[in-house]
């Protein structure tokens, strides 16, 4: 201290502190190194005026505190070093009152606004309100920003334990809302561990920000400890990727890093060094508003292209509306023009639900993971309706059937192959277009071919629902029935991927109200419980029930975030499918005439494994104990819980 600047005494706790010993004690702001000599205490700054080493972590040696980094030297009451040498560290007064308690003079703070404070105020202002991350050396100044605004209210923070299952948890978050969430990372392994989630964000077009640390840019280069090119590694992923350099513009790279996420509904990624997180704010910050930067999103097709699929759409005899995930939000407009036209509605897999199966039109999913109700109302189709659909192989939608395709990027429209009608449009406005414009009609036909094959099969589930494999494990399908029933109607269904997922994909039905979300493109597994967490965040406070789904497998995956949901009190409900293997690559292996190979999993009793963590845990072995076991399970709302199925391995 210079002797000119304001200073606070202020008590401390040596907490036990013996003699000859020292420790870190955190007072005021600052983090103190405190000695205990024959003498008595001492107390010097705590970063070594070196290299910034903790001293508080070092010894006392021959009557010198010792930097655990370099071992230089200092007096612990005076912080000057041994003769000779020049580096002295910054000492504190020290008092000891008695019964009072030990106090050491500090320099008054200053309150300030931080360069990164400024940053998330913008982020904040733009609508970010949760932020999934892991607090590490490279990013701490940026969390003590986010640190405040957690306890102003303006965000919520959700310390994970693996940063992949964070940037799931993001994803998870942005397809249930549609908002971004933003992924918290160090630099190098940190960072790269993001990138996983962030391409099932992108793949997806789903918005998200990565929030990444960074060693300090004067030795980037070398190759310095976690020195990592993050523009480079981030480049395939992120559609916008900046480094914030300069103050001058930084708070503008937060309002243009959610700007494009939200707009392009994909991947922005923002890099800090960790010099620039120890910056002042700019003394008068530059208002960044959202309003005037965002245009509405409603876009009507062109007209004379609007009629085409109005001609073709009245002219049709057997309709049928395909609708996939880039219509997910509009699922009361969809259920309402095919009611208009009497049209049957079949869902690509990422799309289950946005018309319940619940509904007299609805023929469930189409495709690999699909059934026959939606198969053969689109081979009979003379018309497709194709909605926010990619024609995927894993979906095989027909390409020879007269197909009007409406997507909100013009890319997506004939992308693979020629259609009779592209429509470039936003869904919600088009759809609403062509209503006003095609003729009602009523296909009476339709509906009754629709609600025999359901009848078909219904009971071909509930045959295999009594199957049971060498030993005695029940089938999927019986799983599946049950949690139909069960399910809440307000229900968010995050699921994983492998046999588990193409089961649901079969055998649930889905009612009005429910959201299943998935690793779609990407097809990653490893996704349910963490978007799970994802969920919880977008819709906390609205009372919907989280019920997540995954196999052995990726339950595996990120097994340790049941802590992160216990910690934070997460009303999930998260059912497992295990059938100690990895079933769909064995049936891949099957099917391509191979051995099966290296797919079978040594599993812990999971159940067992919850209650460990301090979540409920169920363990089904029968299927008389699985409806009470689902039903008491999801009864729950003050944290997760865990149900394991022991399931057969077969999924047809």
């Amino acid at each position: 201290m210079n002797g000119n600047e304001p200073t606070a005494w202020v008590r401390i706790d040596p907490g036990g502190l013996e003699e000859g010993r020292v420790t870190t004690v955190v007072a005021a702001g600052r983090a103190i190194c405190l000695a205990r000599t024959a003498a008595g205490y001492g107390a010097l700054d705590n970063h070594c005026p070196h290299q910034g080493g903790p001293l508080g972590d070092g010894q006392i040696a021959d009557g010198y505190v010792i930097c655990p980094w370099h071992a230089y030297e200092y007096d612990p009451v005076s912080g000057k070093p041994p003769p000779g040498f020049k580096d002295g560290a910054l000492p504190y007064r020290v008092e000891d009152r008695g019964d009072d308690g030990l106090w050491v003079e500090l320099p008054v703070a200053e309150e300030r606004v931080s360069l990164m404070d400024q940053m998330v105020d913008v982020l904040c202002q733009w609508g970010l309100d949760t932020v999934f991350g892991m607090v590490g050396h490279s990013n701490l100044g940026l969390a003590d920003a986010l640190r405040k605004a957690e306890e102003d209210g303006r965000i919520t923070y959700v310390g994970i334990r693996h940063e992949g299952a964070g940037a799931f948890a993001a994803s998870g978050y942005a397809k249930v809302s549609g908002r971004p969430a933003a992924c918290l990372t160090i630099a190098g392994p940190g960072a790269t561990n993001l990138l996983t989630g962030l391409w099932d964000a992108k793949v997806d077009r789903v918005p998200i920000v990565a929030l990444t640390g960074q060693v300090k840019s004067q030795v980037i280069g070398p190759g310095t400890f976690q020195e990592v090119d993050l523009a480079s590694a981030f480049k395939p992923v992120a559609e916008w990727s900046q480094t914030v350099l300069r103050p001058e513009n930084a708070t503008e790279l937060a309002a243009l890093a959610m700007k494009h996420a939200l707009v392009e509904r994909d991947v922005a990624h923002l890099i800090f060094p960790d010099e620039v997180q120890e910056l002042p704010g700019v003394p008068t910050p530059v208002a960044r508003p959202r309003t005037g930067r965002v245009p509405a999103g409603e876009i009507a097709p062109p007209d004379d292209e609007l009629e085409r699929a109005v001609a073709l759409l009245a002219a049709a005899k057997r309709p049928v509306i395909v609708v996939g995930n880039g219509a997910r939000g509009y699922g009361d407009e969809i259920a309402a023009f095919a009611e208009h036209v009497d049209a049957p509605v079949i869902t690509t897999f990422k799309a289950k639900g946005l018309v319940p199966d619940s509904h007299p039109l609805a023929c469930g999913v189409l495709g690999r993971s699909g059934i026959p109700v939606a198969s053969i109302h689109m081979g009979r189709s003379d018309c497709l309706l194709v909605l926010g659909a990619s024609f995927s192989d894993h979906t095989g939608i027909a390409t020879y059937v007269p197909t009007i395709q409406v997507d909100f990027d013009p890319m997506m429209l004939g992308k693979f192959h020629p259609v009779t009608v592209p429509l470039w449009g936003e869904i919600g406005r088009t759809l609403a277009l062509l209503r006003a414009a095609v003729p009602a009609a009523a296909h009476p036909e339709q509906r009754e071919s629709i609600a025999k094959q359901w009848r078909r099969w219904r009971a071909e589930k509930a045959a295999r629902s009594l199957l049971a494999d060498g030993r005695g494990r029940m089938h999927p399908a019986h799983v599946f029935e049950v949690l139909s029933r069960l399910a809440p109607e307000d229900a968010v269904l995050p699921v994983d991927v492998g046999n588990n997922t193409y089961s649901f994909g079969r055998y649930f039905e889905t009612k009005r109200g429910q959201t299943v979300i998935m690793s779609g493109y990407l097809g990653s597994i490893g996704f349910g419980f963490p978007a799970a967490m994802g969920a919880w965040a977008a819709t906390r406070g609205t009372g919907r029930k989280i019920l997540s789904l995954s196999g052995d497998g990726g339950f595996g995956q990120y097994l340790a975030e049941m802590t992160t949901a216990v910690r934070h009190s997460m009303p999930i409900t998260h059912v497992l499918l295990n059938n100690d293997e990895l079933g769909k690559i064995s049936k891949e292996q099957v099917g391509a005439l191979r051995p099966v190979w290296q797919t079978g999993l040594t599993n812990p009793d999971f159940a067992a494994y919850a209650r460990l963590c301090g979540a409920r845990g169920w363990r089904v072995e029968r299927p008389e104990d699985l409806e009470p076991a689902l039903a008491e399970a999801l009864a729950v709302t003050d944290g997760p819980g865990l149900v394991e199925v022991v399931t057969s391995a077969r999924d047809v």
